[in-house]
């Protein structure tokens, strides 16, 4: 009966996902603990074609956030914004929003009373995409929704394919060609090839790697295994004239792109 409930829940969750004329809709959390402007937000959120909801404090936001990553991005169901406030029962907003940034890769707008420079200083810092004081106009909170979406669209399909060397990468298919060919790349190799894009000519740790490929299970990568992954990776990259992935010995490795 568990397994048939979650199974019911995450078809509801797709069934949300789109609008009547079966558009797709962007999915947005609202994390504040004023229930009434909670959901004054989502409302005119909704008027606006977004799916929204909300969490009133950090536990159920994770909760949400954690349920999503648990039922896979296949569906479609992870979320792309989240409006933040800063005071919460268990937390604050700030810290939340830190650690957002080594699980999640998701805009964040600051929703806050907090009105002070230093306030909205320390927010920007966190990576947030925009930072909005509380009283505020609805209608231009959803405006500033739309314009922070619109820019984090653009720059995901930039993102989503790039050409390095020989060699073009599809991050939204898991494609590689090399001189028009397609590789055959396992998950854990396509997961550190993106990685090394992420971080041109940064040099990556052995740690900050084996982190990249601990998987939500806890499946434990050790640095003999991940000596292998590389190795076998830069097999199918690499040729005479682009090496791509340079060794730093006692340190790590970098992404040359070439």
């Amino acid at each position: 009966m568990q397994v048939f409930r979650k199974c019911q829940k995450n078809w509801i969750a797709r069934r949300q996902d789109w609008d009547k004329e079966g558009v797709k809709m962007e999915r947005i959390l609202i994390i504040e603990d004023d229930d009434i402007l909670a959901q004054g937000v989502k409302f005119n959120l909704e008027l606006a074609g977004f799916f929204a909801d909300t969490a009133s404090d950090l536990k159920e936001a994770k909760r949400k956030l954690d349920d999503v990553q648990e039922t896979g991005t296949g569906y479609g169901t992870e979320w792309q914004l989240l409006i933040l406030d800063v005071n919460l029962p268990d937390g604050d907003g700030f810290v939340f929003a830190d650690s957002l940034r080594k699980e999640y890769d998701i805009p964040v707008i600051f929703l806050t009373a907090r009105d002070l420079d230093e306030d909205m200083m320390r927010g920007f810092e966190t990576g947030a995409d925009d930072y909005i004081t509380k009283p505020f106009n609805v209608q231009i909170l959803v405006q500033r929704v739309r314009a922070v979406l619109n820019r984090y669209r653009a720059g995901n399909e930039k993102k989503e394919r790039i050409k390095a060397g020989n060699l073009e990468i599809d991050f939204q298919s898991w494609q590689v060609w090399k001189n028009g060919d397609e590789l055959t790349l396992t998950p854990t190799e396509f997961k550190l090839l993106k990685k090394f894009c992420d971080n041109p000519g940064i040099v990556l740790t052995r740690a900050v790697l084996l982190e990249a490929l601990w998987d939500k299970e806890e499946n434990y990568v050790d640095e003999h295994t991940l000596t292998i992954f590389i190795s076998r990776l830069r097999s199918k990259i690499a040729d005479r004239d682009h090496a791509y992935i340079r060794t730093i010995y006692g340190t790590g490795y970098q992404w040359t792109g070439e």
